[in-house]
């Protein structure tokens, strides 16, 4: 009641004891509050709760009697439970105190309460009671679970609970210094008390400000630092013991469903015991990420790195069906993990952040896993499709105005090869969209290559131009097993849709054509272009005296559109310079067309 507690101060003030009581009802609370964190630890009375309790005889050491510790647990909580609730009290009874001094006045010298204590350099009460106070619990902690393993164990095992005790009376306490605010705020009816409504905001209140230099929360929390660190570590052996259980030296196999499956609950029970406090949950998160960690070192030492894990020629090898089995057991780690943190209610972002970066190098590994085979996969596409030159493409149009076959032969074998390779390796892998973030690069590779090639084929006559047409159709089902449909592979499949047509137009035609530049590249039309010019106009890697494999890799190696202009348009000057060392009177009807091309492609790159 601040009425009453103001009259009494005023007696106080009058006898001109007021700093000397106030100091003795202050360190009267420390000295209570004191008493009942001993009690509330005393290892004897906690595991004696029924007995009257007696003196144990020397030497003898006060521990529970062994069936009994559940029992000794219970009742340690409950203590702890009663001695939060009556830290609780006796802070708001200083709070009280403190918020009537500062707002108290003298009638008649209209001096402050607060101010004839502060100026005889006693400081804040509430801060030198909460410093005692905070200073208190950390010794009698430290002392009552050096001198009892039992109790360190407890508050070791089950620091989460403790932490919890204490945001819930951090909580508490700022709860009453809103409340107190607010009933000051209120309660100005009486003569007496008329005076507090001209009183500004109260700026004393520590539990509310958070001063540069103090930091109450951590004051009272820095005592549990030590049961902290114990518990993470332990929290860390509970994370680590399935991994290295299930991952014996030696061994030949990822684990088992079951056994990922007990890794994962582990996890999960780990973050959510932790979720009482978004520091320990980060903390925890750390740990998690460190777990997996070591689940992909331990994978990545069962993968098969020799020859056999790369071929392409017979069935799965032995080392092909253990990384299969690695890359299927840590995607399905990913996957669980993933599900794990999205289930967690008040999750920090940091913490999250923590695991998923953790889970990020997971996916990685999963990558440089398949990459051997992949590679693997691509060269021999690409050595698939390089044999079109050593097919005949020269040939006129047949009578019936069809050609003879409905594709080529490396288009059959390239057909064959990617439905078996899919069938044989890819089928095995549980983890889909990841296999397809694969193979659809794969896929978009291949077109280019056979888009590559075919614009290299020379001579290319009517009838080569109709087989090559139905090899255009052909490639969209060659690369449809390595995607989820033709068409998501974007720019690619818009390339290959949109070449075909060209092989049929004049050269005026496709010089004017609204694909160009857009979809597909102009240096690749260009070096289609060559193959309706007279052989005096030589390719770029004929002129340079290269195969086709090399330039190809040229083409590889220099993948800006400017370096591939520039070795067209040597060629282009090349042949210039031959008609003109030939005298000749004339060039080629389609060299304007090109000359054209390559000025605009060079102007679009300005």
């Amino acid at each position: 009641n601040p009425t009453q507690v103001g009259t009494a101060l005023q007696v106080f003030h009058n006898l001109g004891t007021l700093k000397d009581t106030i100091a003795n009802v202050v360190d009267g609370y420390c000295t209570i509050l004191e008493e009942n964190i001993k009690n509330a630890l005393d290892i004897k009375v906690l595991t004696q709760p029924s007995q009257s309790i007696t003196r144990g005889g020397p030497g003898r050491a006060a521990m529970p009697t062994p069936g009994n510790t559940a029992a000794f647990r219970a009742a340690l909580w409950t203590n702890m439970e009663k001695l939060m609730d009556q830290i609780c009290a006796a802070c708001g009874q200083v709070q009280h105190l403190q918020k009537v001094l500062t707002k108290k006045r003298d009638p008649v010298s209209h001096v402050c309460f607060i101010e004839e204590i502060v100026k005889d350099g006693q400081s804040d009460i509430l801060y030198k009671f909460w410093t005692a106070v905070t200073q208190t619990l950390s010794s009698q902690f430290q002392s009552a679970t050096d001198s009892s393993m039992f109790l360190k164990q407890a508050f070791e095992g089950e620091y989460p609970k403790l932490l919890r005790l204490y945001n819930d009376l951090w909580k508490r306490l700022q709860q009453y210094s809103q409340n107190i605010q607010r009933n000051f705020n209120t309660s100005g009816s009486t003569d007496l008390f008329a005076e507090l409504q001209q009183m500004e905001e109260d700026t004393q209140d520590i539990f509310m400000q958070k001063n540069q230099d103090y930091d109450p929360e951590k004051a009272l929390k820095d005592s549990l630092q030590q049961y902290e660190a114990a518990y993470l570590s332990k929290s860390l052996s509970r994370l680590f013991d399935p991994i290295n259980l299930v991952f014996p030296p030696g061994g030949r196999n990822p684990p088992s469903s079951d056994e990922l499956d007990s890794i994962i609950k582990t996890i999960a029970s780990e973050l959510n015991v932790a979720a009482v406090d978004p520091d320990l949950s980060l903390a925890v998160a750390k740990n998690v990420a460190k777990t997996i960690q070591l689940y992909g070192v331990k994978s990545e030492q069962l993968l098969s790195t020799q020859g056999d894990a790369s071929q392409v020629i017979g069935p799965l090898t032995e080392g092909q069906r253990r990384n299969v089995a690695v890359v299927n057991s840590l995607y399905k780690l990913h996957q669980s993990v993933l599900k794990v943190i999205t289930n967690q209610s008040s999750f920090p972002a940091a913490a999250e952040q923590t695991v998923t970066t953790a889970l990020k190098a997971v996916h990685d590994l999963m990558g440089s896993a398949v990459q051997p085979l992949l590679n693997s996969v691509g060269d021999s596409v690409e050595a698939i499709i390089i044999t079109m030159h050593q097919e005949d493409f020269s040939g006129s149009l047949s009578s019936s105005g069809k050609p003879d076959v409905p594709c080529s032969l490396y288009m059959k074998e390239l057909q064959g090869f990617i439905a078996r390779v899919m069938n044989d390796y890819f089928r095995h892998f549980e983890c889909f969209d990841f296999v397809f973030d694969n193979t659809e690069a794969m896929a978009q590779r291949a077109i280019e290559l056979f888009i590559r090639n075919a614009s290299l084929i020379r001579p290319l006559g009517e009838g080569g131009k109709m087989r090559l047409a139905a090899d255009f159709a052909q490639m969209e089902l060659a690369v449809a097993p390595l995607c989820r449909r033709v068409s998501d592979l974007g720019k690619s499949y818009r390339q290959l849709r949109s070449f075909r047509p060209l092989l049929f137009q004049t050269s005026e035609h496709i010089a004017s054509s609204p694909a160009l530049g857009e979809v597909i590249p102009f240096s690749v039309i260009l070096q289609f272009l060559f193959t309706r010019a007279p052989p005096e106009l030589k390719s770029p890697f004929q002129r340079a005296e290269w195969s086709i494999a090399r330039y190809s890799q040229w083409l590889d190696d220099h993948p800006s559109e400017k370096d591939r202009l520039a070795l067209i348009r040597g060629a282009l000057e090349a042949y210039v310079q031959s008609v003109r060392t030939r005298e000749g009177k004339e060039f080629a009807p389609v060299y304007p067309i090109m000359v054209q091309l390559l000025q605009k492609a060079m102007s679009t790159l300005q």
